[in-house]
């Protein structure tokens, strides 16, 4: 049986496919003509507190999850990507999935994060709606039907690398990503993480959850009625 080395921790291949269940979901009910509306808004809370939980994973999380450890330098880059030079195998993110990885929160950062400022003067308001002006609002509601554009086009481009690394370099990266393992023929014992950190994971998931329900339940402004 051949070695495996453990690369991805479970709280990042939670976050993963979690992550990547709640944007379909998104996706989904936002296609539903207003019908899913506080369903969508729910799910986007979601999304926020999981960027969140990424953003911390990637300061404080195993090696191979910090951003520190796979945003690579443009000299990497360029090495990785002349047609001259041989790309070893990456225990982690290679560079251009690094890329994609930080393309990926910036993008859905924006879409959630403007998402809470926007009215749709039909079904529903962002929490933080009654907090801005008239032009802001224009712009996070500009900022919010529009992104989700380059979003569908950044996980397009996704699974088309997913399919070139499967077909064309015969890697397969999907299946590290659900058992977290890499073969000893890929990567170096060195390279291999001792163990998840369960318990710190699960401390970052808590505390995320709480600082969005603060941020969207307890701290919101209440909107005030007024009746003629």
């Amino acid at each position: 049986m051949t070695e495996k080395h453990l690369i991805w921790d479970l709280p990042l291949r939670i976050f993963h496919w979690s992550f990547a269940f709640t944007i379909l979901a998104c996706w989904y009910t936002s296609e539903q003509e207003g019908e899913m509306v506080d369903l969508h808004m729910q799910l986007g809370f979601v999304a926020l507190a999981l960027l969140v939980f990424r953003i911390l994973w990637g300061v404080i999380g195993p090696k191979h999850a910090r951003f520190a450890q796979f945003i690579p330098s443009p000299k990497t880059l360029i090495h990785y990507l002349h047609p001259a030079k041989e790309s070893k195998n990456t225990a982690g993110h290679n560079p251009l999935g690094a890329l994609m990885v930080v393309l990926m929160i910036v993008l859905i950062t924006l879409q959630a994060v403007s998402g809470l400022f926007i009215n749709d003067d039909i079904f529903s308001s962002g929490p933080y709606y009654s907090s801005i002006g008239n032009d802001l609002e224009k712009i996070m509601f500009f900022l919010h039907h529009n992104t989700f554009d380059f979003m569908i086009a950044a996980i397009a481009l996704h699974l088309a690398a997913i399919t070139y690394y499967w077909c064309i370099k015969k890697q397969n990266l999907v299946l590290p990503m659900i058992t977290g393992k890499k073969s000893a023929k890929q990567v170096n014992a060195i390279d291999a993480i001792p163990h998840s950190k369960l318990i710190l994971g699960g401390i970052v998931a808590v505390c995320c959850l709480v600082f969005v329900y603060w941020l969207v339940i307890i701290n919101a402004p209440v909107l005030e009625e007024f009746y003629y």
